[in-house]
């Protein structure tokens, strides 16, 4: 099966079975081509004894630690054929990740998210209302994953309103006027956890205004490090948003620049799904042998889509727990898991914990 053809499959459509056997070939392909155009990975097989000629289930194909694009630089494309080279988010002074993509790793990255993203906000664009600052796609020394993430979600609007301006200060009379506009409509509300919660509801809170937000979706990511400390779960969070908008539909998601499009997203159960089009494995820690469902290790993350860079499979540096696979009670089939949080010693990384790094 075709890469196309694997894009053409409805994100949460596969049972365990066929998931599985998709997985197997195309996995096996994609660590077949980077063995054969990455040197860099190629030795790391040969040091992990492994073959990447033979034949294995996905599971048994090595895992990158993602902290490896922080060290080398890792393309299985020539130079001149990467378009855009993708930046972690990481606070001062850290080293962040390089993601080099070519036309087309780029382009079936686009074709992923807008398939895991329509099944949750209908297929048709709509208003969007960016809960972030313009600032961040103009200025190019912040245009990393923050930036990349308000871009690629971009694309699922229509009318497009930043409601913070370059102080990161909620511009409280445009968002009136952009909501009387599209007043009937559903809105579009994307933003990174911590910024949704320091910079929209605490300034709802603060001046007392209630927008009508009851038509709304919320899609927000990040870290939820400030929060937890902030003693906010994810329950609360969308129950004070709630109580200050009326919003209903409040999705998180989990991903990260080092895949890309593949992106992991809450249903109405309160639960991270894998799409077709990636999966997630939980590693004990002590021995990296597959944890069963309820217990907690290492998640790994594997992707049908990087073909410009050995990232296929992947080790975290986050906690979680499979939760359980096919059974969910929202009806999408696939795994579905919860996050725990950040490895313990592990740097800060995701777009709303560095950015949070600085109210500490």
């Amino acid at each position: 099966m075709t890469i196309e053809q694997i894009l053409d499959i409805p994100p949460y459509s596969l049972g365990r079975e066929d998931k599985q056997a998709l997985l197997d070939a195309r996995l096996g392909e994609l660590t077949r081509h980077h063995a054969a155009h990455c040197d860099a990975y190629a030795r790391m097989c040969r040091a992990a004894g492994f073959d990447p000629e033979g034949s294995y289930p996905y599971q048994a194909i090595p895992f990158l630690p993602v902290r490896l694009f922080k060290e080398f630089e890792l393309r299985s494309v020539a130079a001149d054929e990467v378009v855009k080279t993708m930046t972690s988010s990481g606070t001062t002074g850290q080293a962040v990740s390089k993601i080099y993509l070519d036309r087309t790793t780029s382009a079936n990255q686009t074709k992923a998210l807008t398939k895991i993203v329509s099944s949750f906000l209908g297929t048709s664009r709509v208003p969007m209302l960016i809960l972030d600052s313009s600032e961040v796609v103009k200025n190019r020394a912040m245009f990393s994953a923050r930036g990349a993430g308000i871009l690629g979600f971009s694309m699922f609007g229509t009318k497009r309103m930043y409601a913070l301006d370059g102080e990161m200060k909620l511009d409280l009379e445009g968002i009136q006027q952009f909501l009387e506009q599209h007043a009937g409509e559903t809105i579009f509300l994307f933003g990174f956890t911590f910024m949704v919660w320091q910079h929209f509801y605490k300034e709802l809170v603060r001046t007392g205004y209630r927008p009508d937000l009851s038509r709304g979706v919320l899609i927000h990511g990040g870290g939820w490090k400030k929060l937890v400390s902030e003693q906010v779960s994810p329950e609360e969070f969308r129950a004070r948003l709630h109580q200050v908008c009326g919003i209903e539909h409040v999705h998180d998601y989990y991903g990260m620049v080092e895949q890309t499009g593949s992106i992991y997203m809450e249903c109405e159960a309160g639960h991270l799904h894998a799409p077709v089009f990636s999966d997630v494995l939980i590693r004990r820690p002590g021995d990296f042998t597959l944890a069963s469902v309820g217990e907690r290790g290492i998640i790994q993350v594997v992707s049908v889509l990087p073909e410009s860079y050995p990232g296929h499979s992947l080790l975290t540096e986050d906690e979680g727990i499979l939760l359980g696979e096919d059974d969910c009670p929202c009806g999408r089939k696939g795994k579905y898991f919860k996050i725990i949080g950040r490895l313990k010693n592990a740097e800060i990384r995701g777009c709303s914990d560095t950015y949070a790094a600085k109210f500490q």
